[in-house]
């Protein structure tokens, strides 16, 4: 893995952020930076369209209330999940917000072609300069067959090439690929060759790495790489802080960072009484418990929730999985994201909410930001 990071490592010279474009700003009394991650869920009774209507609704509502970015996630073969293509979804959202980051948590690098990326994201560049992030995980987001079906021509790519596909990709994000080599008379474009061509003035800037993960493979490597890191806390708590430490322990300053930056995903949702919370999260839990059984489908009501007969081993899962969800009062949730952030260290926050509808997801990060006091 050496090789790769020190390749990595040493074409990431466009990279000069300073940390404005990785470092948040904590606001009103929040311990951290607050942050968005949307899987856009699609809810019984709803459609696709709907959810995307409201994924613009929470990214202009984020930008509003003061949280620093919004993320969309790769999902494959999920009828309840509508963001299979973070790509396209960011360049609607970019059109429909001026100020807040927006970015990708993440593209699934083993599912695509390095090239691809680079292009897409630097598209995604030129319609929002200096507001797109880059987040990348090595696990393909859907079961063993979907991404056999995404990965057509190179099934024997996996999560092991990880590091190799990141190389690739860095090179052709900074176009530096050395003479010699295979790739170096091929451009992703828009990209920094624009401003080498005669009368080009393309920015040199390009949207920042993160690195993504749920256990210690991509902790070790975004810490060997100085790139910023954003931890699964959401689905995997009970990784999080020996991710964290390793992070942490690995780091190796940058042209990215000279200190490590972790954000952790976290499960929130407030409601003006805790009965609503519980109500709502409930029906994040069953599709959980639908996906884990090999039944994804759409997210169900509460009313359908409140009525699943759930076996013993399902209400076991279900009271584990909830024990990592911060819900209930505005005042409770504050509390419960105050102390992931003080027993993490995290650096930012960035939070989901399972619900069954839009609404119940948009009131709860008004509430958040209320309890905080962000800006209005």
């Amino acid at each position: 893995m050496s090789g790769e990071a020190d390749e990595i490592r040493g074409s990431s010279e466009t990279i000069r952020d300073g940390g404005d474009g990785i470092r948040g700003t904590a606001l009103g009394s929040a311990p951290v930076p607050l942050s968005v991650l949307d899987l856009v869920t699609v809810g019984a009774g709803h459609t696709a369209s709907g959810a995307v209507r409201t994924a613009v609704e929470l990214a202009r509502t984020a930008e509003r209330r003061g949280f620093h970015r919004y993320w969309v996630a790769e999902h494959h073969s999920m009828p309840g999940v509508a963001s299979s293509s973070p790509a396209v979804l960011l360049a609607h959202l970019a059109a429909h917000t001026g100020r807040i980051r927006l970015g990708s948590g993440g593209v699934m690098l083993p599912n695509h072609a390095p090239l691809v990326i680079a292009e897409q994201f630097g598209t995604l560049e030129a319609m929002a300069p200096g507001r797109i992030d880059l987040g990348l995980g090595r696990a393909p987001g859907t079961d063993g067959a979907t991404a056999a079906a995404l990965r057509r021509g190179r099934h024997h790519e996996s999560g092991e090439e990880f590091p190799q596909q990141l190389a690739e990709l860095t090179r052709f994000l900074d176009d530096s690929f050395p003479d010699g080599h295979p790739y170096a008379g091929i451009h992703a474009v828009p990209g920094p060759v624009q401003a080498t061509s005669p009368g080009g003035v393309q920015s040199a800037h390009r949207p920042p790495l993160w690195l993504l993960g749920s256990s210690g493979f991509s902790a070790r490597l975004a810490g060997s790489l100085g790139l910023p890191f954003a931890f699964a806390h959401h689905f995997s708590a009970a990784h999080t802080l020996p991710a964290l430490d390793l992070y942490r322990a690995s780091f190796r300053p940058s042209e990215t960072l000279a200190e490590p930056y972790a954000l952790i995903g976290v499960a929130a949702l407030a409601a003006e009484e805790e009965r609503e919370a519980r109500r709502q999260v409930m029906t994040g839990a069953l599709s959980m418990v639908r996906l884990r059984t090999g039944r994804p489908g759409l997210v169900p009501t509460p009313e359908e929730a409140e009525a699943y007969p759930f076996q013993e081993a399902e209400r076991r899962f279900v009271d584990s999985w909830l024990g990592n969800v911060v819900h209930g009062t505005p005042d409770a949730v504050r509390q419960g994201l105050d102390d992931l952030a003080k027993r993490t260290g995290a650096d930012e926050l960035m939070i989901t909410a399972n619900a069954h509808g839009g609404a119940a997801r948009l009131r709860s990060y008004e509430l958040i930001a209320d309890a905080y006091g962000l800006p209005a």
